[in-house]
Parts: C-alpha cells; sequence; structure tokens
C-alpha cells in the first residue's frame, strides 16, 4: 500500500469511495444525509485548492482504497473525512492515513470530529493521541465529539 497526495482526476473516484466508506456510519446513526454522502464533485473540486487531499493506494491493482484530508488555518489543522474501503478496514490503514497527513503539517495542533455514537473512530483517535475537548449537539439528535492532539 502507498499513501500519496490526490490528483484533481483521482477526485471522481476518491468521492464515490467517500460515499460507500460512510454508509457504516449513516446506517449507525439512522441519518442518511450527512455530508460525505450528500457531497458533490464539484463540492469536492472547490476543497481540493484548500486542503491536501492524501490517498491510499493498492500497489497491486493500483485502486484508491482509502483517503484522508486537511487544511491548516491559523496554525490549526483540521482533519476530515478519514475512510477506508470497508473490506480493508481494521487493518491500520486508518493509522496510516492519518499518521501521514500528520507528518505534512509537524509541529502544528491537529483537530478533527466525528459522531458520538462513532466508538471505532473514537477508538481510533484516542489509540493515535487525540483526546474530547468538547461535544456539540446537531440536528436529528446527533452530536459531535470533538478532538484534538
Amino acid at each position: 500500500m502507498e499513501i500519496e497526495k490526490a490528483t484533481f482526476e483521482d477526485l471522481p473516484k476518491i468521492l464515490d469511495l467517500q460515499k460507500l466508506a460512510y454508509m457504516s456510519e449513516a446506517n449507525l446513526l439512522n441519518y442518511y444525509t450527512i455530508q460525505p454522502l450528500t457531497q458533490t464533485l464539484e463540492e469536492l473540486e472547490n476543497e481540493f485548492n484548500k486542503h491536501t487531499i492524501l490517498k491510499l493506494v493498492d500497489e497491486k491493482s493500483n485502486a484508491i482504497i482509502g483517503s484522508v484530508r486537511a487544511r491548516e488555518e491559523n496554525g490549526r489543522v483540521y482533519i476530515g473525512r478519514l475512510f477506508v474501503h470497508p473490506r480493508y478496514q481494521k487493518k491500520g490503514f486508518g493509522t496510516n492515513l492519518l499518521k501521514a497527513i500528520e507528518e505534512l503539517y509537524q509541529g502544528k495542533t491537529f483537530e478533527l470530529f466525528t459522531s458520538g455514537k462513532s466508538e471505532k473512530n473514537l477508538k481510533l483517535y484516542v489509540k493515535n493521541g487525540y483526546k474530547e475537548f468538547k461535544r456539540q449537539k446537531v440536528s436529528g439528535g446527533l452530536e459531535f465529539v470533538f478532538m484534538e492532539k
């Protein structure tokens, strides 16, 4: 597996994979209008210029099997959309993507968020040194847990 910067041409594949990977989150929350599922290609293309987007590539098939993105603002790095194809989950690839994006912004403070019901995500972030600093209720009974490192 190889982690590298995504190209503009990768965006349609990354968006398709994002929607596949986030379906488990939507099922967990019973909430199918979460932003990762409703994001358009045009929105992702706009993010491309403001974010660093990494992709995880299976070297055998050359398929994109994971991704993460981040943007820096005022010395703080906001990490988002960390996902891995469902068939490749629980093999350490999410951790690898997280560490790769952190290496690009060494010495910065990192922030991310996930659903309070996403126990596997929370466990991953805590294992990688993130600590909760805020919870925020949003529509439909959904609660976000904000974490930093």
